[in-house]
């Protein structure tokens, strides 16, 4: 017995075939691989966001260039009387690393409001059906500002060449080291805390509460020493005061003493107390 085939027939097995839920593809076994390619999935994301919209990345900028500019030639001219201790024939390499600090301060700690708009918008709760690591939706984002960190320092530090900073190659790179260390720590928990909060009336007088002391009592514009006795006790007790010193230790060309080991221990120890911290956080939150 033949069976014929009608047009309508056939129209209805593909809209069937249409309708069938598409089996995703098979994600990998390994637990690292599967990491680190949502990692890189979320990195691109919001890495292409970033390029679409440059401004953050330059305003970013405006204010380690302003103080380059306008309290820089103030901090020279001062240096030469030696009241300051800072090195007469190269005061930017005393300026240039506390400026950088602060570039990683202000640039790293207020990403936690693009995390509240994404929660806003559906983004985090989108996210939370899909197979995706819940480590990866921190790392991802936490590699684009590193990035991005690392590219406006470099800026920063020509824009210091320009003024006068000497410094050896070696200890720039060691400097940018730094940076994104700091990027690593202050970008995670800014990225816990506003995932916590999820509001940005509550973030934003937080995070100047914290980040201003932070930058007062490391030394960014003035050597702690010409303080009182409380004022350097206490910038002793932040972990930006030693990653400072480090950092101007490497831009005079000295890198194996215990300033720069100081220096790397309390960066690489911030950087995984705050690493766990805010995976913590993801993680309850993106239960």
């Amino acid at each position: 017995m033949t069976t014929v085939t009608t047009a309508s027939d056939a129209a209805g097995s593909l809209s069937e075939q249409s309708e069938r839920p598409v089996a995703p593809e098979p994600r990998p076994d390994n637990r690292a691989l599967t990491f680190f390619s949502d990692t890189w999935l979320i990195f691109t994301r919001h890495m292409r966001l970033s390029l679409r919209n440059p401004a953050w990345v330059i305003i970013g900028l405006i204010q380690p260039i302003l103080y380059l500019a306008f309290f820089g030639p103030l901090l020279a001219k001062i240096a030469q009387t030696g009241a300051l201790g800072v090195p007469a024939d190269n005061p930017y390499s005393f300026f240039v690393p506390g400026l950088l600090i602060q570039l990683g301060l202000f640039g790293a700690a207020f990403v936690g409001f693009t995390i509240i708009s994404d929660w806003r918008a559906g983004v985090i709760e989108r996210f939370r059906v899909t197979p995706v690591s819940r480590m990866a939706l921190l790392a991802g984002r936490v590699m684009r500002d590193v990035i991005t960190l690392t590219v406006q320092a470099i800026v920063l530090v020509l824009a210091g060449l320009a003024f006068g900073l000497r410094a050896p190659v070696a200890g720039v790179l060691v400097s940018l080291g730094f940076v994104a260390v700091v990027a690593v720590s202050l970008s995670a928990v800014s990225y816990a805390v506003g995932l916590l909060l999820k509001s940005e009336d509550a973030l934003a007088p937080l995070l100047n509460m914290v980040m201003v002391p932070l930058m007062l009592l490391s030394g960014i514009m003035l050597p702690m020493t010409l303080g009182p006795h409380w004022l350097r006790i206490a910038s002793k007790c932040t972990p930006f005061g030693y990653i400072i010193n480090a950092m101007r230790g490497a831009f005079a060309g000295h890198y194996v003493t215990m300033i720069m080991l100081e220096g790397v221990c309390v960066a690489v120890g911030l950087a995984i107390a705050c690493l766990w911290l805010a995976s913590r956080a993801f993680i309850k939150e993106n239960a």
